[in-house]
């Protein structure tokens, strides 16, 4: 019993504190009644806590049990479910069915062409009879085919919902976390009559308009396998290891080794554990072949698929390696400027009336945008008034922006916008014009001197291309403003003046916490420090290979509505990651490391300092049923001495000594 408290304090427990005894008890009453341990318990009220949005996230007695009736009324759902999958398996088969006399064989093409309403099932002298009115077809076959016309609008029946007026939201505009908050926000009283922001892609976005669905195996395990070749000549370079220590870990042999290799499970299922454990090296140093992990000896590690790790150890059986010590990975070398270009940025800070350099100011915000209950995206306009209020000199928007997943956009209930109250079939095209494009060019108009940066998401509807990385918005089609609004790859590299801006809107913080193998003390360190620390040591954006399955993640959605017949189908999946591993190398840090990292992930928002990184989740802008958080980031000038003027060829840009970082309820 002392050992469940123990780690129930552990997982749950503020730091410094034990939970109080009421609690404890509590929580143990739900591990009995659902047969989980702590960890699994955890994990569901990590579920629980973002489905409900932060209001309700903070543990106590009364959300203890509100937890433990949402988890009750979850298994009610699932028995019901699973009775009714058995009395339908229980009806007459019937004979084989037959294809119509004008349709494909067996109705395989039915209901995938967009905009092509189904045929009437009942249909059998081959011919299509109409009904005698011509209205949009209704929801009914929008839920079932998600390819049909879109039908007419309606509320998503949720009957648990609560829906929550974006006036009457609480805690407006309140400041949740702070780092740096020595540095004061400016004032701001003036408008800048210029850009003060001078920005730069580093990254090659041309190569990002690859054709999707065409990945070759053959190629896919050639990048993989290069890098691990990559990582043997980082660690040889930089005099971490010598070239000849580098082994096989496969052969047997009672001499200690050095091995590079890529982190992964034996099976296809499940989750990585310490007895799934493998490694899996390059052609080049193990022929590719796998070795399972012994790391019983280790004081600590944290492992996950795709991670590529330096071992030293031992193959004595030639059945497994006995790992005795991690070699820390090289990290990448901060971005840095020379002493007369950061002279030259500065005097671009100068206000209006004052000739010292001013801060400058950057808003930061990911999507979703809207809750599931509308699509009026208010979150976004209350953000760009924020930012014209403010004066920001640049805001970087991450996606979804018409989210894929939310229920008007999969089911094709959304209304058509007012720009085109004559079209009866309004694309998403016409939505994005109409919500967002119109919000960004009225602010853009009032505000000529701030830049607008669109990373889009997997999860954008509007988006043509479905993998990761992902190439950029098309700008034209769209309708957004051809100055000052910059639509980006993702992910993205921006040189913002003199730093480096890292951007990836895909959850890999997430994901990470998903699929990691933690032991030993790193258990202690918080997940928030572990996968950006995971991130910035992996040199990418998306480190984890492969990336969570769609079928693991949260589904979208908690209804699950009764069909019968021909309208059974399976509850929607999450997009999913999308990995397109051919062209991961897009996605690595070029050159250096940033000097700030924006990754939005449904992990608490948070930002802090990890390997010289300002790392910040600015969360998101709305969530199912309520509203979310933005970051919003103070950037103080560079300030030169005079040593590193006279004798410096390059500064490093230090940004997370001299940003403040607020992470603001909108």
């Amino acid at each position: 019993m002392a050992e469940v408290n123990s780690e129930l304090n552990e997982l749950f427990a503020p730091p410094g504190k034990d939970l109080p005894e009421a609690l404890v008890n509590e929580l143990e009453a739900i591990m009995r009644l659902h047969s989980i341990d702590a960890q699994e318990m955890f994990y569901k009220w990590e579920s629980y806590s973002i489905k409900m949005g932060a209001e309700n996230s903070t543990l106590d007695l009364k959300t203890a049990r509100d937890f433990k009736k949402d988890l009750q009324d979850s298994l009610e759902k699932d028995v019901r479910s699973k009775n009714h999958a058995r009395q339908a398996d229980k009806r007459v088969v019937g004979a084989t069915p037959r294809a119509a006399a004008n349709s494909d064989v067996f109705g395989m093409l039915d209901g995938l062409v967009a905009h092509t309403p189904r045929p009437a099932a009942n249909n059998t002298n081959g011919t299509v009879k109409r009904k005698s009115n011509f209205e949009t077809p209704g929801s009914e076959v929008n839920k079932t085919h998600a390819a049909s016309s879109p039908g007419e609008f309606k509320t998503p029946n949720d009957a648990n919902a609560t829906l929550i007026n974006f006036a009457d939201r609480a805690k407006k505009a309140e400041i949740e976390h702070t780092i740096n908050s020595h540095i004061e926000l400016p004032s701001n009283e003036e408008a800048p009559l210029a850009p003060r922001f001078e920005i730069k892609a580093r990254t090659d976005m041309a190569k990002f308009a690859y054709k999707t669905m065409a990945m070759k195996l053959s190629e896919a395990s050639e990048v993989l396998d290069d890098r691990i070749d990559e990582f043997i000549d980082i660690l040889t370079e930089s005099g971490t290891v010598s070239r000849d220590s580098i082994g096989n870990p496969t052969n047997q042999s009672t001499s200690e080794i050095v091995t590079v290799g890529r982190i992964a499970s034996d099976s296809s299922e499940g989750r990585l554990n310490q007895s799934s454990l493998v490694l899996e090296t390059s052609r080049r140093t193990g022929r590719g072949l796998r070795v399972p992990l012994r790391t019983g000896n280790l004081p600590e590690y944290a492992f996950f698929p795709g991670k590529i790790v330096a071992l030293r150890g031992t193959n004595a059986s030639g059945d497994y390696f006995t790992v005795s010590d991690i070699i820390p990975l090289p990290v990448q070398v901060e971005a840095a400027s020379r002493p007369d270009e950061v002279d030259a940025l500065n005097s671009r800070l100068s206000g209006p009336m004052d000739d010292n350099a001013a801060p400058l100011t950057i808003i930061s915000a990911a999507g979703p945008y809207t809750t599931d209950s509308d699509l009026d995206f208010s979150t976004l306009s209350t953000l760009l008034e924020t930012a014209q209020a403010i004066h920001a000199d640049a805001i970087i928007l991450l996606g979804p922006f018409l989210d894929a997943e939310h229920p008007l956009i999969r089911t094709g209930s959304y209304p058509p916008p007012p720009s085109a109250p004559g079209s009866e079939s309004p694309t998403l095209a016409d939505l994005f014009r109409q919500h967002i494009s119109t919000k960004i060019a009225a602010f853009t108009s009032a505000n000529p001197a701030c830049h607008v940066v669109l990373v889009p998401s997997l999860r954008d509807a509007v988006s043509r291309h479905a993998a990761w990385p992902q190439d950029r918005l098309p700008k034209k089609e769209l309708g957004l403003p051809a100055k000052r609004v910059h639509a980006v790859t993702h992910p993205m590299t921006l040189s913002m003046n003199e730093f480096l801006v890292g951007m990836n809107s895909l959850d890999v913080f997430d994901m990470i916490r998903r699929e990691e193998c933690v032991g030993g003390r790193a258990k202690a360190t918080n997940i928030m420090e572990r996968a950006p620390r995971a991130v910035i040591e992996q040199r990418t954006f998306c480190p984890i290979v492969p990336p969570t399955a769609r079928e693991n993640m949260t589904a979208v959605g908690e209804v699950k509505e009764n069909y019968t017949g021909d309208e059974v189908r399976e509850q929607f999946r999450p997009v999913g990651a999308m990995l397109d591993t051919s062209y991961v190398k897009l996605g690595e840090f070029s050159g250096a490391k940033p000097d700030m990292l924006i990754q939005p992930s449904v992990l608490p928002p948070f930002a802090r300092v990890v390997e010289n990184v300002l790392v910040i989740n600015p969360g998101s802008m709305a969530k199912r049923k309520a509203y979310g958080t933005y970051a919003r980031i103070t950037v103080m000038p560079r300030e030169l001495t005079e040593e590193e003027r006279e004798n410096a060829s390059t500064v490093p840009n230090k940004i997370f000594e001299r940003a403040r970082v607020d992470i603001v309820r909108i």
